[in-house]
């Protein structure tokens, strides 16, 4: 656990961040990363110890962290990085299928020429953050085209349904961007996406969104499976 440790560093934040939120965002982005693994305890001490910090914003954050579903509390365990399971993958992109289908319709009916241009933008930023290959840049990348489309529905509570899942969809978001082969499939399905929503054609709009999910709970599974068990 400790040498394991030694290889994350504190995330980018703001200096003016409380303790307990610059704790957390350092932990989340090492377990985003895989640099602390599922089924991996966290233990307070080495924890406070490794970020110079005393043991009460580190508890703060693995509470903070269990809300997100990062984390699990084991009764007589303790806290430990929390595991993707299938059944967890599939409940979300189902969800997440839903709630895309309508925003995609919607969004073919009210996208401005101006949020077109910022999709198109938003894909190529997207397109560039595949070739500097840095994961979390390439889901943030993904995030960013998928919400300009959230953005564009103009319907406040869709979002905010969508923005109650973002963790949890961010995470599978990761694993599935890890995959390089997957990387070029989605940059074409980012294509299709954004040439439906110009030529306003919903049941093509509507095929590609769920066929595009579908690919990342497929390859997303296989993951799953294909990962070892520790």
């Amino acid at each position: 656990m400790e040498d394991k440790m030694t290889n994350f560093s504190h995330a980018d934040v703001d200096e003016y961040m409380p303790l307990r939120d610059v704790v957390f965002k350092t932990l989340r982005q090492a377990i985003l990363r895989g640099e602390l693994q599922p089924g991996e305890r966290l233990m307070e001490i080495a924890l406070a110890k490794k970020l110079g910090v005393s043991r009460t914003p580190i508890r703060e954050a693995i509470r903070m962290l269990e809300l997100e579903g990062l984390v699990l509390m084991i009764p007589r365990k303790g806290a430990e990085v929390a595991g993707i399971t299938e059944k967890s993958l599939r409940d979300t992109l189902e969800v997440r299928r839903a709630l895309e289908e309508l925003a995609i319709e919607l969004s073919c009916t009210k996208i401005t020429d101006d949020e077109i241009e910022e999709l198109k933008q938003a894909e190529e930023e997207f397109v560039n953050s595949i070739e500097n290959k840095d994961i979390i840049d390439i889901a943030r990348a993904d995030e960013k085209f998928h919400d300009i489309i959230f953005t564009s529905t103009g319907n406040d509570k869709l979002v905010q349904m969508i923005n109650n899942l973002r963790e949890q969809m961010y995470r599978y978001r990761l694993e599935y961007v890890k995959a390089e082969a997957t990387r070029n499939q989605l940059m074409d399905e980012h294509e299709m996406i954004l040439r439906a929503l110009e030529s306003r054609d919903k049941s093509e709009a509507k095929r590609i969104i769920a066929e595009h999910i579908n690919n990342q709970e497929v390859n997303v599974s296989r993951q799953i499976k294909e990962a070892p068990t520790r």
